[in-house]
């Protein structure tokens, strides 16, 4: 047990979870500071700010960053807030499933466990590719790499099974390697800020706020041409799509001591450092490049190039190292927060195979069946996606595109029924943690204003086919719902049902070894 953590909190947080209708199967070992490094570790300013730099440099510019980064963080930071106020309440595992439906009904629950799900499994595998492709610029010559399908696939199923065998092993030795990944993208964010202003040819502020159209060839056509205004909002979607994954605080919810204080603690905290911290570094390596229109021209080899021209070898591999582990972390803490999805929405029967899916190991008290269910399905994505191309793209890069947009509409669907359930007999209890009614309504409508413009930003070329893919799935969701699931589906426990699972809750307990 935590410092700290009395029998009372114990007491409280199980009091908390069997009021919803759960028992204690996970076991609850992680602090208040677990909680926030394991989002602050999926969100991995080392992941998506590096790998997906080009987003901004090949975009408007140095104002990507400059102002374009704040302001994406913004965006994110909105949505953080509101499920935060949410989290409180209802700390589970699988939050958003169970939030879409105790706010909402069995259908939008289960439209939302589907958008979280599908979104979070094809995450898990870019997160990897993007692993992959880090090692494969960073340390490929050296091992006399080839990229081929191959060597992609085998190199993702390796990290991702080791991955599954660490969380496997107990919530215990995950938090203790996601508190370190914590610490390490601290250290190495602040490490390649310093390198950076230290390799610096000039300190030229000005570029920071400085707008270029590099949309196109002058960009290496990571954008199509477009005009001016489309260009800087293209570039958003750099810090949009680094700036989420505190979902994984309130899925590891059951597993988080003093949780309601706890969740809403680490979601905010974890996305308020990443933006600060990816800030200061964006910035400072973009004050780092010799020149801009030539990082322009390098597309998605741009930190590369960057590194390569001006800092010391040696010193670079250090931080390259550094970087992949803190890549490998993110990674990991993905898993957790996947199987926790899985488990959480098997244990209501959402899924096939849902029993075997909810066992919880009596000697791990892990999900092993969901951590390695959905490992698998994320390295089959990546896997059958890159075989197939439509038209000129990849299905893979097609669908990523489509996972942020997924994960967020999955925030979105929840704070939108929170906004209208709040104050009523639906939501009349708040948690602990308590923005209070005026703001939280306010923050929950900017943050479906912010999800608007996600969409909107998110369905341009070159990701046009992500508008077909979304839409299609929520069609073919409602479809599946109409037809199968609306009368076999009976949600989480609501109500009088959550009186009648008294038994099974102390049963399953006893199974586990919950005192």
């Amino acid at each position: 047990m935590s410092d700290g953590y009395t029998e009372h909190d114990k007491k409280q947080d199980m009091h908390v979870l069997h009021s919803m209708g759960y028992a204690q199967e996970l076991e609850r070992r992680m602090s208040g500071f677990s909680n926030f490094a394991i989002s602050f570790s999926i969100i991995c300013i080392m992941s998506g700010g590096i790998n997906s730099l080009a987003q901004a440099t090949s975009g408007a510019g140095g104002i990507a960053i400059g102002i374009g980064w704040p302001l994406g963080c913004l965006m994110s930071g909105f949505f953080a807030l509101a499920l935060a106020q949410i989290a409180s309440a209802y700390p589970t595992a699988g939050g958003l499933y169970h939030w879409g439906s105790i706010l909402g009904n069995r259908f939008t629950g289960w439209l939302s466990a589907w958008l979280n799900l599908l979104g979070l499994i094809t995450v898990l595998g870019a997160i990897n590719v993007g692993t992959y492709y880090f090692f494969f610029g960073a340390f490929g010559s050296m091992f006399g790499m080839e990229d081929t399908l191959y060597v992609r696939v085998a190199f993702v199923g390796a990290i991702t099974a080791l991955m599954a065998i660490i969380n496997h092993m107990g919530i215990g030795l995950t938090a203790k390697l996601t508190d370190m990944s914590g610490y390490l993208i601290l250290a190495a964010a602040i490490g390649l800020t310093i390198v950076c202003l230290i390799s610096a040819p000039s300190y030229d502020v000005a570029r920071l706020f400085t707008f270029t159209n590099y949309s196109g060839k002058a960009g290496g056509n990571v954008w199509p041409s477009v005009s001016g205004g489309w260009v800087f909002a293209l570039g958003l979607l750099l810090p949009i799509y680094t700036i989420t994954g505190y979902d994984a605080s309130a899925h590891t919810s059951e597993e988080t001591v003093k949780a309601q204080i706890s969740v809403p603690k680490g979601m905010i905290s974890s996305v308020l450092w990443a933006s600060i911290f990816g800030y200061i570094m964006l910035c400072a390596f973009v004050i780092m490049i010799p020149n801009m229109d030539e990082a322009a021209k390098q597309g998605w080899n741009v930190f590369f190039w960057a590194m390569d021209s001006q800092v010391n070898p040696v010193i670079k591999n250090i931080l390259y190292v550094a970087i992949f582990i803190s890549q490998f972390l993110c990674g990991l803490a993905t898993v957790t927060s996947v199987s926790r999805m899985i488990f959480a929405f098997s244990r209501d029967g959402g899924l096939p195979a849902s029993k075997a899916l909810a066992k919880v190991s009596p000697s791990f008290r892990t999900p092993v069946a969901a951590i390695w269910t959905g490992s698998i399905l994320s390295v089959l994505f990546v896997w059958l996606t890159s075989e197939i191309s439509i038209g000129e793209a990849s299905a893979y890069a097609i669908v990523v595109s489509c996972t942020v947009i997924f994960l967020f509409l999955s925030f979105a669907l929840p704070i939108g029924l929170g906004l209208l359930a709040h104050g009523t007999p639906k939501w009349s209890k708040m948690g602990p943690w308590d923005m209070g009614a005026a703001k939280f309504k306010l923050v929950a409508v900017l943050a479906l204003i912010s999800m608007v413009v996600m969409f909107v930003i998110g369905v341009q070329p070159p990701n046009d086919w992500a508008l077909y893919i979304t839409v299609g799935f929520v069609i073919l969701t409602a479809i599946v719902w109409v037809v199968f699931e609306q009368r076999r589906f009976k949600g989480p426990p609501i109500g009088e049902e959550v009186a009648r699972r008294q038994a099974e809750i102390a049963a399953a307990e006893r199974a586990v070894g919950e005192a």
